[in-house]
């Protein structure tokens, strides 16, 4: 296959990507699929976001059998991608488990993509310990967002739950502003 060939299938990986649903499911998996165990990662798949999980997975799954078959080289891959590694490195734990009660072969081309890539395993590692500290600095800004909302709540801080009159912006009126 030509580079020109390979570069239009990557573009075509990007574009799915892009696909609303795609990007919806990719946004949770990263926020808020953690598992840290199989029973975890089977919540997640009996849940409503069973869709999502499968749908991510699958992609990334079938991304790097490209790669792995030779429609795709595998640093022009590399060279436009990493968010494989980032999906790879919240199963890998985990897969071992999975493989023994779903299937055997459950993402096995992204982990063969993964031992491919020069320095794979490290890179996961390395992903793994910078998701972890994402996951605390998002857990802190919830924490304190929650704190703001008790402290106003506290202070008295009025809840308008009238809708703004005509020709007043809502955001006047909910701030007390008079709107006449």
């Amino acid at each position: 296959m030509s580079k020109q060939e390979e570069a239009g299938l990557i573009l075509k990986l990007y574009e799915l990507r892009r696909e609303e649903t795609l990007r919806k499911a990719r946004d949770w998996y990263f926020r808020e699929f953690n598992p840290e165990s199989l029973a975890d990662f089977q919540a997640a798949m009996f849940s409503t976001q069973s869709g999502y999980l499968r749908m991510v997975l699958t992609y990334w799954d079938m991304a790097a059998a490209l790669v792995n078959d030779g429609a795709i080289d595998l640093k022009m891959f590399t060279d436009c991608n990493g968010e494989h590694i980032g999906v790879f490195c919240k199963i890998e734990p985990l897969l071992a488990d999975i493989r023994a009660t779903y299937n055997p072969a459950f993402a096995a081309q992204l982990e063969k993509l993964i031992d491919s890539m020069p320095n794979g395993r490290e890179r996961v590692a390395k992903s793994k310990e910078q998701m972890k500290g994402i996951r605390a600095r998002m857990a802190q800004m919830q924490a304190a967002a929650g704190s703001e909302q008790r402290r106003a709540r506290r202070l008295g801080s009025p809840r308008r739950s009238a809708e703004a009159p005509a020709g007043c912006r809502s955001t006047d009126f909910e701030r007390g502003r008079d709107c006449r």
